[in-house]
Parts: C-alpha cells; sequence; structure tokens
C-alpha cells in the first residue's frame, strides 16, 4: 500500500490543479441537460443519425455512439456507452453504477470496501503513475482520471476524462455525475435513494444521543505528524461533516474547511480538540493515545471519546466507502453516547 506520504503528496497536487485549472468540469454540447446536482451539463450526442441505416423511411433515431464532452483539457469525444474502462479515479463510483473497469490502479483494487467486486480487473500500475504499456495492453475505449499530469500520455491510447480531486464534492455529485455521463442515470437514481435511507438511519440514531452542538476532528497521526483534516479529504471527513452533519471547533472550522487539510504541531493539538477525535493511525491503538503525555490531556482522549482507525480504512472517499465508514462511526457514537 502507498504509503501516507506518497499519498498525501499525491492529493495535494491533484487538489492544486482542481483550483488552478477548472473549478468544476462541464460537460457540455447542443441537445445537453443540466445535471444541477453535479454542476455539469451532459451534452447530446455527436454523429447523431435522424434516421435508421437501412433508409427505410420510417424515421427511427438510432442511439448515437459517441459524445462530447468538454473538460478541463478541452473537448473530447468519448463512447456514449463504453465498453473497456480504465478507472484511474473514481473506481467506487464505476463500482456503485455496476459498471467494472478493464482496470484501476493496484492500490484502489485493494480498497478495503469493495475489493471483493473486483476479481479479474487488471492492475495498471501505482497510484498517480500509471503503465501505459499496461492500460494500452488493455485496449480501453475510455480512461478516467484525476490526474491532469498523465493526460498526454494516457490520451494517445484512448479517450481520457479528466476530472481533477475536489471538482465532485460529494457522494450524490460523484453517482449523479457519472450516471449521466455513462447513461446509468437509473443505477445512480435506485443506489442513491438507498444511500438516502441508511445515511438518514445513521444520522437519526446519532442524533438521539449525540448533544447538537458537540465538535468533532478528523485527525492522522504518524510517529513524527499530525494533520487535521476537514470534510472532503478522506480520513472521515465525508462520513462526519457531511453525511452525519457534524461540525469541527468553531475556532478552526473555517480554515478546515477553505484549506481541507493542515499540518499541526503537538503543541497546537488543543486548539484543533473537539469533543470528539476520529484519528487515522497505523501503528497505534487507543491505549497509546490514552498513555501519551500530550494526547491524554485532550478532553476526548480522557472521556473516551476517541475513535482509532487505520489508513486501510479511512482514507477512501469515494460514496461505497463513505456509506460504509458513516455507518460504522455511526455505530460507535451511539455506543459512546449512551
Amino acid at each position: 500500500m502507498f504509503s501516507h506520504q506518497r499519498f498525501a503528496r499525491y492529493r495535494l497536487q491533484a487538489a492544486a490543479t482542481a483550483f488552478l485549472l477548472l473549478a468544476a468540469v462541464i460537460l457540455s454540447g447542443c441537445g445537453g441537460r443540466e445535471d444541477s446536482a453535479a454542476g455539469n451539463t451532459v451534452s447530446g450526442t455527436m454523429n447523431v443519425q435522424a434516421s435508421d441505416v437501412s433508409g427505410n423511411g420510417t424515421g427511427t433515431t438510432k442511439e448515437a455512439k459517441f459524445k462530447k464532452v468538454s473538460t478541463v483539457k478541452g473537448e473530447i469525444q468519448i463512447p456514449a456507452r463504453p465498453q473497456r474502462i480504465v478507472a484511474e479515479e473514481y473506481l467506487g463510483s464505476l463500482i456503485a453504477l455496476n459498471v467494472i473497469p478493464a482496470g484501476a490502479p493496484g492500490l484502489t483494487l485493494n480498497n478495503y470496501y469493495y475489493k471483493k467486486a473486483l476479481n479479474g480487473v487488471a492492475d495498471t500500475g501505482t497510484y498517480g503513475k500509471p503503465s501505459v504499456e499496461r492500460i494500452a495492453g488493455l485496449e480501453p475505449d475510455l480512461i478516467i482520471t484525476g490526474n491532469a499530469e498523465t493526460y498526454e500520455q494516457l490520451s494517445k491510447i484512448a479517450p481520457t476524462l479528466v476530472i481533477p480531486y475536489g471538482t465532485l464534492k460529494n457522494a450524490r455529485e460523484e453517482l449523479e455525475y457519472f450516471g449521466t455521463l455513462l447513461g446509468k442515470e437509473t443505477e445512480a437514481k435506485s443506489w442513491l435513494a438507498d444511500y438516502d435511507r441508511r445515511i438518514a438511519a445513521a444520522k437519526s440514531k446519532v442524533d438521539a444521543v449525540l448533544p447538537a452542538n458537540a465538535s468533532f476532528s478528523i485527525m492522522e497521526s504518524s510517529d513524527k505528524n499530525i494533520w487535521v483534516y476537514g470534510d472532503n479529504f478522506g480520513r472521515g471527513g465525508q462520513p462526519v461533516y457531511q453525511a452525519l452533519g457534524r461540525k469541527p471547533p468553531a475556532a478552526i472550522s473555517d480554515e478546515l474547511m477553505k484549506k481541507q487539510w493542515a499540518e499541526i504541531s503537538a503543541e497546537m493539538l488543543g486548539r484543533y480538540a473537539g469533543d470528539y477525535i476520529i484519528v487515522t493511525a497505523n501503528n497505534k491503538t487507543a491505549e497509546d493515545f490514552r498513555t501519551d503525555p500530550v494526547w491524554s490531556t485532550l478532553p476526548a482522549v480522557k472521556n473516551g471519546k476517541l475513535y482509532v482507525w487505520p489508513e486501510e480504512r479511512s482514507w477512501y472517499y469515494d460514496p461505497l466507502a463513505v456509506l460504509s465508514q458513516t455507518e460504522e462511526l455511526a455505530e460507535w457514537l451511539v455506543k459512546t453516547g449512551k
């Protein structure tokens, strides 16, 4: 698995690219319909034929084979119904739509929340640094990535859709966006209906036992570093701040939600620590934090309101992961709140 440092570097580069290139991916074209939830417009298709190929005068309109998509890398043409997708990013959203790709990075193939669904999916190499040779060998008809830096290489293989990290803000935006893009609107609507029901049930249970003003912190701790995160950078931010509707400490709320991450010193922990702390730590347990001379001074740690989980479960942020993480954290919060 990627080390935290390597993954963090890529995520920070991707986040910077998102702001520098474009605040949103806009899909446009004639005959398009606006996807208001995702803030994008998916175009009408290219080469639309007004009558069938046989020319029998029936006026039958055939489904076009391609559509034009306007992206941060300019307008591209993609299959209307792609059959062999390489998903360098957004793999969880595809699986939720019952779209199993031909290939994906080895790191995402090990996703704790859906790796069992990926038998037979080819490994395309290192996350963020794909193997051009492996991808070319899969003969994809569409490549989806969040990394604009690999566009030139990948676009020589197949139409490549770049959606910089941070463009899609939550699970709903992702599912609606890809549902429209891939002609899977029905699947997206069905999945989101179940998602909404389960999230509402989890939130209701938590709200019943926790004060509305209880503050939450999303953190990560290694041997030498401490990070704190906002609502769209993994580590539990999406389930806590988005799905469960909880808030960080007021003093640092604006800073976190704008920047989404910060590296802090041990001396700064008290300022960033909420009533509840969700912390990612690969080699530490709750007991380790309770006996630590600095962490043990925090009210959340003293009061047993500290949740510790490993990187392999916390940093995934796709819709499938967010749903499972929300239910996992809700179960813990209900137990601590009683």
